[in-house]
């Protein structure tokens, strides 16, 4: 007969237990004058969470609402740059967020949000039921997706920081580069002008005789 094959170690299990929480992450450009709405069912007395970020455009502001499946406003901004939301559901059903840059007529901007639904499972099998401390195995998978989870948070947090850095950085590059032509163009026309106005003064204006017939 062939050998078992050898079990998985007890970390590895515990690791691919570690499910994330039902939600959507999405990046995406709002035109000037526009709104932008999402949908999600959540089920009734589920905790549900929001934050959003603007990383490029205008003055980095942007309007933003959450309505429950009745129509209640259940949260509401005004020109944020960034903010986060967290609501339990009443009402199951459909919940939509809208971000809206209607009071934009030129400025588009590129939006960013995590919209995430429900608590995180356990790591752990019956960890809330469990009464005995963890072993040492245990503890150690803990700590690691404790800082697992806290290394994608920095790493989302430190992206849409480069990324707003860099938009500034372009803007601020076309405008010195704009700059330095109209500056150009400007430095040419008065060494042109002083020019001609040098050589206005070196230039001998004879008097034109005309000879008066009889």
């Amino acid at each position: 007969m062939g050998r078992a094959a050898p079990a998985p170690p007890l970390l590895l299990l515990l690791l691919l237990r570690a499910e994330r929480l039902r939600g959507s992450e999405l990046t995406f450009e709002l035109p000037d004058n526009a709104k932008q709405c999402f949908h999600e069912e959540v089920e009734q007395g589920v905790k549900f969470s929001l934050d959003y970020q603007v990383i490029t455009g205008g003055h980095y502001d942007v309007d933003c609402y959450v309505e429950d499946p009745v129509g209640n406003i259940i949260y509401k901004e005004t020109k944020k740059q960034y903010d986060s939301f967290t609501y339990q559901a009443e009402v199951k059903g459909v919940y939509q967020f809208c971000f809206s840059n209607e009071f934009s007529t030129f400025s588009h901007k590129t939006v960013y949000f995590d919209f995430q639904v429900g608590d995180e499972p356990p790591i752990l099998p019956d960890m809330g039921n469990k009464v005995t401390a963890l072993t040492q195995m245990e503890s150690a998978c803990v700590t690691i997706h404790e800082a697992l989870k806290t290394v994608i948070d920095s790493q989302t947090h430190y992206r849409l920081r480069e990324a707003q850095d860099r938009a500034r950085a372009e803007d601020l590059n076309s405008r010195v580069s704009y700059w330095s032509v109209g500056e150009t163009i400007a430095l040419f026309v008065v060494s042109f002008s002083q020019v001609l106005l040098l050589k206005s003064f070196f230039t001998e204006k004879r008097p034109v005789n005309r000879a008066i017939r009889s």
